[in-house]
């Protein structure tokens, strides 16, 4: 069927029109509206099965009355019907006020916030070190594939996915900072600096102590990348448009680098977006192994007592940050690839 003012015998494919975007934005949005949503219902419902009374955590070692107990209660909202409860924390999560922490007595942003600095300066650093690591390493082994160096790297990064990261972190303590036989201890065994210092000398700290933590989530993270990154080239390797490109007289790099690795691209951004929706959540047993001052700390201490508000409000702080990634890849998609979003 033609279109008036179109050449003869045009046909209108359907899905290419200008409103095609516009309706794939609108879903994604949509959709990630609906998870936010989600995340807020869990976030509420999840944590209170876990057993355990918040007053009597806080209060345990202390001589405190049954009145006292009832005011607690009353003070943190405890005592309210859940339905209650529930309302009033989804109303005060909309205008942002995550509640007030039991334990440490101050507002959950608050705490959040001064956390959020040295978890993003850890798992940035290492999301950035294994991203580009697994990327690169998964296209040379994808390419020569077969050969001693896939068998090798392709072996190594399943042995490392496999590995527990708090197994594999208190395992690089014990070696190189307590150190064992001939290897000395040369790395702190945690923390985030010694104290003390100023200026350059505190950069260097900082990263002294940042050594062993980002060799940890590097070490699992990459292995990961890479495996992702060369199924996926893999697949794309036999395509007729990479024949193609070779019988123009294209040299083996550049039909590699123009057209088969854009191609391969897109379940690895996916990845790689879901890895920094990481960089918000930190790593709750690697920060825990090496006592990083960050959000996985926090919420390792906040889960202890269980401090609800606390809990409730870094759940959705790591579960917003996975959305807004997995959102802003979807966005992606139609730049990578066209035909996405037709």
């Amino acid at each position: 069927m033609t279109t008036v003012g179109s050449p003869a015998g045009a046909v209108r494919r359907p899905g290419t029109t200008t409103s095609a975007y516009p309706r794939y934005l609108a879903g994604r949005l949509g959709g990630a509206a609906v998870s936010l949503f989600a995340v807020l219902v869990t976030s509420f419902f999840l944590f209170r099965i876990i057993p355990g009374d918040p007053v009597k955590a806080m209060t345990h070692g202390m001589p405190t009355s049954a009145a006292q107990m009832a005011t607690l209660r009353r003070q943190f909202g405890l005592d309210l019907p859940l339905w209650q409860q529930f309302t009033d924390y989804c109303a005060k999560a909309l205008t942002g006020d995550l509640g007030m922490s039991y334990q440490f007595r101050a507002p959950v942003g608050e705490l959040i916030a001064q956390k959020l600095p040295a978890t993003l300066l850890l798992t940035g650093v290492a999301v950035v070190l294994y991203s580009a690591l697994g990327l690169w390493l998964g296209t040379r082994t994808a390419w020569r594939h077969g050969g001693l160096g896939d068998r090798l790297h392709t072996g190594v990064a399943l042995t490392l996915w496999s590995v527990p990261s708090f197994w594999l972190g208190l395992l690089l303590i014990i070696v190189f900072s307590v150190g064992v036989g001939p290897v000395p201890g040369m790395f702190p065994t945690g923390g985030m600096e010694s104290g003390g210092d100023t200026g350059l000398a505190y950069v260097l700290d900082v990263a002294h102590h940042m050594v062993l933590p980002v060799l940890t989530l590097v070490a699992v993270g990459y292995a990961q990348t890479l495996l992702v990154m060369r199924a996926s080239l893999l697949d794309e390797m036999g395509g007729d448009y990479l024949t193609t490109a070779r019988a123009k007289g294209l040299r083996d790099d550049l039909v590699r680098r123009r057209h088969a690795v854009p191609n391969a691209l897109l379940p690895t951004v996916t990845m790689i977006f879901i890895n920094l929706g990481h960089v918000a959540a930190g790593s709750i047993l690697v920060e825990t192994v090496f006592s990083w001052p960050g959000l996985g700390g926090l919420f390792y201490q906040a889960l202890s007592v269980p401090d609800l508000p606390l809990v409730q409000g870094l759940f959705v702080v790591f579960a917003g940050a996975m959305i807004v990634m997995n959102l802003l890849a979807d966005l992606l998609y139609p730049l990578l690839d066209p035909r996405v979003g037709r």
